[in-house]
């Protein structure tokens, strides 16, 4: 049996474990949590380096996956300096590929629903693969990354700004700790809302789960959730609003939908390669599997 591996720095109490078949193979799946303690993480990443047959990184990203290129994150390289055998994925490779399909896929099955086609990207700058999904559909998208990851209130209302300033921040991002960046451990949990207006003056709210929930507003009646990593407590947190549908990148499993990096990880352990996948390869899965967007109605 495989096993792949999910070390995050996010709280120990979104852990879970499921076996399922992948590509032929059982697979174990886990998610471990070290609330916020990074030295935990990396300790943990050389005591199962060679031990499990793939590892993915949680609660941060080994490279940031903007619109037109990759940035390094020094924080989260640092947590993975030593592992030597296993091979490691930060979920990048699923952003590249099942992540630009998505919200085509919902569209799919929830049609008219969708109208109008309005976008509120929580991190699109951040999740390039996602964001170009939602530009070809033809969607008005608001980004929130300058609200979200730095704290500050500005949109940003067209895709060339943000290019631009994906350009100009995102390699200043990239050198900046853990904590400045993305809620760990138990501040996972919070939830303030804010930037109201922007949740509820668009039809799809989307990207990384713990950016969406951190700031929701009491009342999302009849929005969609595009986004991934969602438990069973996050859903009720959903239907609480009144969200309409959630629509996950991932497969649910058990209840669970996990995180791109937990499941591109599974990907790499089924295939028993011992090495990352490309994007050629995980698309070719992706299409063999037949994996498309999950769809729940909360309604």
């Amino acid at each position: 049996m495989k096993r792949a591996v999910s070390i995050s720095i996010g709280s120990k109490s979104r852990d879970k474990r499921v076996v399922t078949n992948l590509l032929g193979e059982d697979v174990i799946i886990e998610r471990i949590g070290t609330d916020g303690d990074e030295e935990k993480a990396y300790q943990l990443f050389c005591e199962l380096d060679g031990e499990v047959d793939a590892f993915g990184v949680g609660g941060i990203d080994l490279q940031i996956h903007a619109i037109k290129r990759d940035y390094p994150l020094y924080a989260g390289l640092k947590l993975i300096r030593d592992v030597k055998k296993t091979p490691i994925v930060d979920g990048g490779g699923l952003k590249a590929t099942l992540e630009t399909r998505v919200i085509q896929d919902a569209e799919k099955q929830l049609g008219e629903f969708l109208n109008p086609k309005t976008a509120f990207l929580v991190a699109g700058l951040t999740r390039g693969g996602m964001t170009k999904s939602f530009i070809e559909a033809g969607y008005k998208i608001t980004f929130g990354d300058l609200m979200f990851g730095l704290g500050i209130p500005i949109p940003i209302n067209t895709v060339p700004v943000a290019n631009l300033a994906a350009a100009i921040l995102l390699p200043i991002v990239g050198r900046l700790p853990i904590e400045m960046l993305y809620p760990t451990g138990e501040k996972q949990l919070e939830v303030v809302p804010k930037y109201i207006k922007h949740y509820q003056g668009n039809k799809v709210i989307a990207g990384d789960w713990l950016y969406i929930m951190q700031h929701a507003p009491d009342d999302l009646s009849g929005k969609v959730i595009v986004t991934n990593t969602t438990t069973e407590d996050d859903i009720k947190f959903l239907k609480a609003r009144g969200v309409a549908y959630l629509v996950t990148t991932t497969p649910v499993l058990d209840g669970r939908s996990f995180g791109t990096n937990m499941f591109e990880a599974a990907l790499v352990a089924a295939a028993g390669k011992k090495r990352v996948l490309s994007n050629e390869e995980l698309n070719q899965i992706i299409d063999d599997l037949s994996i498309t967007a999950q769809i729940q109605d909360l309604s």
